[in-house]
């Protein structure tokens, strides 16, 4: 209960808040920041060089379709108009009017009243407007006219306060703001009988449209003289007017006028049809006061806002429905009925009836489509699907996700893809009555059938099917003909279909199945027309849309030649809803889709892109002729200028040089930096989505570098001159130096010479005297080894007997006795004095360097060194040191830790690498 309250609220208050809305001309508005200019705009006029002009306060503003150019005049004064004569753009401002005129890319004011004593001290005039009579230029104010033949001027003033002059049949009237209109014949002023309406009333415009006079003023409405007899507008539009406050007023072409308010922006009457719109702040405007309207040559608006710029294209085939309010949201699809439109957005679905909106009830989510047939709309959506019809909506199914809803080109069956598969309706008057198709339990996009018993299903996401079923609609098989066919990237499969023939769109190539191979294979045919299509939707037999590159192409299809149409992406942008166009045919319009409403198109649009391109290219702010040339490393500005700011404005590109890519001209901007010197050509063309057509091109030299220029070049000269002559002077005095080095050299080899052999000699003395002492220390070295020899034969031979007598014990004598023998045996003094001695000589280097490096060891470690050094073992080196074989090892390992010697390191082979 609560949720069906809550739904019912919501119901009520979107109906409550939607606003009367209906198709208007797309407008492109300009604000401040894009002219950089001042507030109000008084005057709008297009040149005959295409570009606008507008009369903005304190600046004449110019804008060309790419650049907007401000200029102000010299006494700074405001501009209040401006009018077109020639090459010549005529402006008034406060006490001076005069003339543009364009020069090197820039404008340039010449004043006709310079000097000249026009304007009385006390006055306090202003130029409101310009315009031509009979021959002459009328500059007039509020209260004088001045008449300029392009020699002299002539001044006439008023005796009462005016507001504008009007050229009416070659007749010249004049607003009074009290005492009514007046015609004026040279200086002479008259009321025309039956005007006596028009007074104390401020006319601000009088224009003929099929013998009628009509004349607008400001809050009384429009008047029409018809047979020389004044009488209101007989129109409901005239009493709002009333109240709008009417301040500028024109008829255009198709028989439409235009009337600019104070405060209900512009409205646009059509005569044909007795109808008109209204557009203002609460659509698309910026601002609702009008204070002028200009035509372009393609017979658009221009309208000179209160804060502000608008381009209405009320001559364009193209129409646009806003909702600026967001309470519609992204619009999925629209269909016309009888009474106005049926839309199916992300909110619901909405009915539009006698100029308002409303929710259908029990509709809020998620809609996705509304397929027509017969006199029945199809709405699928989240909930399940809808038919509209007679104005009353009625749910058939609950089967979530309508995605599409689809005819078969064989017979009367239709199929509806959803979220969970495939519904198959055999008698679409029975929308209740329905059947799903077994074995596809998937989300399906799509469903084309071209053949009995077989048909073809997208996967929402990726995957191509093939189902094939029986004449009960039993399914027989399902195939996966991606998989089947290796396409590898089978994401969003789009289905087309074209006279008779399915084809699909897979990763930007075009596809048919083959039945024989039971493969899919390329489209010659519309790969060849049709490369780089994201998106593709029907219209008709013979008109469908593509999406390329972002833009919108209208196709027309005439056996196997197509016309291609591009639709501005400036109609759009940002506004597509991404695989999800749809597009609903109503007599020779069509209807598209968009985030925040949708488009009007025109069946039978030709759009004839404009081929006649200008370019300006500038350099460093300086206007370049052709075949200019450039300074090197500078920016060069090019704009490609149509003339053209409507629907038919041309899709350009650009190639510079031999480049194979075209690249995208944005805005008609385009920007060289880095260029290389030498000569370069930049090619315009045109591109209607199939071709590239040539259209232009500028061509232009870019100079050396500086230090490339002729000057530098000298220089470089003059550098490599002087180079050359130091390395010459350099290279004579190294050959002199080489000379005398050489000199030097000869007599250092003799001096070297000498010194060779004489130091040879002394070598040959010294390696005999090194003999001679090697000799000796042989000799001493025998001697050592010899008493050392002796003396451990000694020593040992006493250790002998001394254990012989130990062990003897009956032997007293003979001890005694042998006793006597060992001391008579025992080394004396004086040997082991001479034995350290001759050792010490022998072993001098190595006791230095082993002192040096362990200042720690005692005269007995050194002599335990020498030693170990001589290879002798601990049993020999025992009786030397006069110790025991134990004591020799304690020592020994003594010795070690004074070393810092490791289990593994070898005491012998350290001693011997000292």
């Amino acid at each position: 209960m609560k949720s069906i309250l809550l739904k019912l609220f919501f119901f009520f208050f979107i109906t409550s808040q939607i606003q009367s809305q209906e198709l208007l001309p797309f407008v492109e508005n300009y604000s401040k920041s894009n002219y950089q200019g001042d507030n109000q705009i008084w005057n709008v006029v297009q040149g005959k060089d295409n570009a606008m002009y507008f009369a903005n306060n304190h600046y004449l503003l110019r804008y060309d379709g790419v650049i907007w150019e401000k200029y102000t005049l010299p006494n700074k004064t405001i501009i209040r108009s401006i009018m077109i004569e020639g090459d010549k753009i005529y402006s008034g401002s406060y006490k001076e009017f005069g003339y543009w005129y364009r020069k090197e890319g820039k404008m340039h004011y010449v004043s006709i009243t310079k000097n000249l004593r026009l304007f009385d001290e006390k006055d306090n005039e202003e130029i409101w407007k310009i315009f031509k009579f009979n021959g002459s230029i009328y500059f007039q104010s509020f209260n004088d006219v001045f008449i300029y033949n392009g020699k002299q001027i002539r001044k006439i003033r008023f005796p009462f306060l005016i507001s504008y002059c009007f050229v009416v049949d070659k007749n010249l009237y004049v607003a009074s703001v009290e005492k009514g209109v007046f015609k004026m014949n040279d200086s002479r002023i008259a009321n025309p009988k039956g005007w006596d309406a028009l007074k104390n009333c401020v006319v601000h415009a009088m224009e003929k449209y099929q013998n009628k006079t009509y004349i607008f003023s400001q809050k009384k409405g429009i008047f029409i003289v018809e047979n020389g007899i004044l009488k209101p507008w007989n129109n409901p539009l005239n009493e709002t007017l009333k109240s709008a406050t009417i301040n500028v007023a024109k008829f255009i072409k198709n028989n439409k006028l235009v009337i600019g308010t104070g405060n209900r922006g512009v409205f646009i009457y059509d005569f044909k049809t007795d109808t008109h719109k209204n557009i203002d702040r609460n659509n698309v405007l910026m601002n609702n006061s009008i204070l002028s309207i200009g035509l372009d040559k393609e017979n658009d608006l221009w309208l000179g806002l209160d804060n502000g710029i608008a381009h209405v294209e009320v001559n364009s085939p193209i129409s646009i429905f806003y909702d600026n309010s967001g309470i519609l949201g992204s619009v999925y699809s629209v269909a016309t009925t009888s009474k106005g439109y049926l839309i199916a957005s992300n909110h619901g679905v909405f009915e539009f009836d006698s100029g308002k909106f409303k929710m259908m009830p029990n509709t809020q989510g998620q809609a996705w489509n509304i397929t027509k047939t017969d006199n029945k709309y199809i709405i699928g959506h989240n909930d399940g699907t809808f038919c509209y019809e007679n104005g009353s909506l009625v749910k058939t199914n609950n089967v979530s996700g309508g995605w599409n809803f689809s005819k078969s080109s064989i017979n009367n069956t239709c199929f509806q893809s959803t979220y969970s598969g495939i519904l198959l309706y055999e008698d679409i008057s029975k929308l209740t009555e329905y059947k799903k198709v077994e074995d596809i339990s998937k989300p399906i996009k799509y469903v084309a059938q071209n053949k009995k018993n077989e048909i073809f299903a997208a996967d929402n996401y990726r995957g191509l099917y093939r189902v094939l079923y029986d004449d009960d609609f039993k399914t027989k098989k399902v195939e996966n003909i991606t998989q089947q066919s290796n396409i590898e990237n089978d994401f969003g499969v789009k289905i087309f279909e074209f006279r008779n023939e399915i084809l699909f769109l897979i990763n930007n190539a075009w596809y048919t199945y083959n039945s024989i191979t039971n493969k899919l294979e390329e489209d010659e045919l519309f790969n060849t027309n049709f490369k780089n299509i994201a998106d593709v939707v029907a219209i008709d037999e013979n008109h469908f849309m593509v999406l390329q590159n972002g833009i919108l192409y209208h196709i027309y299809a005439s056996g196997n030649k197509f016309v291609w149409n591009i639709i501005q992406e400036k109609y759009y942008k940002g506004r597509l809803i991404n695989d999800n166009l749809r597009i609903f045919k109503t007599q020779n319009h069509y209807l598209l889709n968009l985030d925040d409403g949708f488009i009007s198109l025109q069946l039978k649009y030709l759009n004839n892109q404009n081929t006649n391109v200008k370019i300006e290219a500038f350099n460093e702010g300086v206007l370049l002729p052709k075949d200019s040339k450039i300074k090197y490393n500078t920016e060069l500005k090019i704009n490609v200028i149509s003339g053209i700011y409507g629907a038919s404005k041309p899709n350009l590109f650009y190639k510079i040089n031999s480049s194979k890519d075209f690249m995208p001209i944005s805005d008609g901007l385009i920007l060289l930096n880095n260029l290389s010197s030498g000569y370069h050509s930049v090619a315009i063309y045109k591109h209607d989505g199939a071709n590239y057509d040539k259209v232009c091109n500028f061509d232009f030299k870019v100079a050396q570098p500086w230090y490339f220029s002729v000057w530098m070049i000298l220089l470089y000269l003059l550098l490599v001159s002087a180079i050359l002559f130091l390395y010459y002077k350099w290279n004579k005095l190294r050959y002199i130096q080489k000379l005398k080095l050489q000199a030097e050299e000869l007599k250092h080899q003799r001096e070297i010479l000498e010194m060779e052999l004489k130091a040879e000699n002394e070598l040959n003395i010294q390696e005999y005297e090194k003999h001679i002492l090697e000799l000796e220390l042989q000799t001493k070295s025998s001697e050592v080894a010899g008493k050392s020899l002796s003396i451990a034969k000694q020593s040992e031979m006493i250790e002998n007997i001394q254990n012989i007598l130990e062990s003897e014990k009956d032997f007293n004598k003979l001890k005694s006795e042998i006793k006597k023998a060992i001391k008579i045996n025992e080394v004396n003094k004086h040997e082991w004095e001479t034995f350290e001695t001759n050792l010490n000589q022998i072993h001098n280097e190595f006791i230095i360097s082993l002192s040096k490096k362990f200042p720690n060891l005692t005269p007995k470690d050194i002599k335990l060194c020498i030693y170990l050094k001589m290879n002798l073992s601990s049993k020999e080196i025992a009786p030397l040191m006069n110790i025991s074989f134990r004591g020799v090892e304690l020592h020994r390992y003594r010795l070690r830790k004074k070393l810092n010697l490791t289990q593994e390191e070898n005491l012998s082979k350290f001693l011997l690498n000292i």
